[in-house]
């Protein structure tokens, strides 16, 4: 396995049968090597020049391997020395602000420090979401449709749209049929044949023997005959 270098005297690991282009390619989007190329670009006013960009890309890979490993010491001190580096910047724009006579450019100095202060703000709470996760939270429903609705919450429950809801209440007060023609123990109701006289009470009788003429067709002929 060779180990051809990029610019800046970065070595790379090539693997068998890759050609130079083809290694140069993957490693231009290897995060460890972007982030160590711009480093190199913006430190120059702060440790100066004489860097390694070997070794930063080395360190960067220690960095993510403790991440992965569960290790979030590094980044808790990113967090910690980003929120403080932008309280810093806060205070010297609202100084600055405070030493301004017209009022444009004060409210150029106010707004960077406001826009400051947000950030650090920001950045402490993501602090105290690395440092303590928060729990989940399930919602069994959320409504969120428009117009009328009705939730169930019961077993198999959901949503009912309004002519859904319309439907229920229809089968709910539909009558039962089958009890409307029968009795509770399954005696038919009575079809209009004229039941024979109970014997228990010799006093009641067929209405039809007492009140209704024998033959009322001849009788009603033998008027119209007259």
């Amino acid at each position: 396995m060779t180990k051809p270098k990029a610019k800046g005297g970065l070595q790379l690991e090539a693997h068998k049968g890759e050609t130079t282009a083809q290694t140069l390619s993957k490693a231009a989007l290897l995060p460890t090597i972007n982030a160590a190329s711009v480093i190199e670009a913006y430190q120059a006013n702060i440790v100066g020049k004489d860097t390694d960009l070997q070794a930063m890309v080395e360190a960067l890979r220690d960095d993510v391997r403790n991440v992965q490993g569960g290790d979030l010491s590094r980044l808790e001190s990113m967090l910690v020395s980003q929120a403080t580096a932008l309280q810093t910047m806060f205070t010297s724009l609202a100084r600055r602000a405070a030493n301004q006579e017209q009022l444009k450019h004060y409210g150029v100095f106010m707004g960077l420090a406001l826009k400051a202060q947000a950030q650090s703000r920001a950045t402490i709470s993501a602090l105290v979401d690395l440092k303590y996760p928060r729990q989940a939270t399930f919602v069994k429903q959320a409504n969120i449709a428009h117009g009328p609705q009705q939730v169930n919450n019961g077993p198999g429950g959901g949503f009912l749209t309004p002519n859904a809801r319309a439907h229920t209440r229809t089968e709910q007060t539909k009558p039962d049929h089958p009890e409307l023609l029968e009795h509770h123990h399954g005696e038919r109701l009575d079809t209009g044949t004229t039941s024979a006289t109970s014997r228990t009470d010799p006093h009641v009788e067929t209405v039809g023997e007492i009140h209704r003429p024998k033959d009322t067709r001849r009788k009603s002929q033998g008027s119209a005959q007259r």
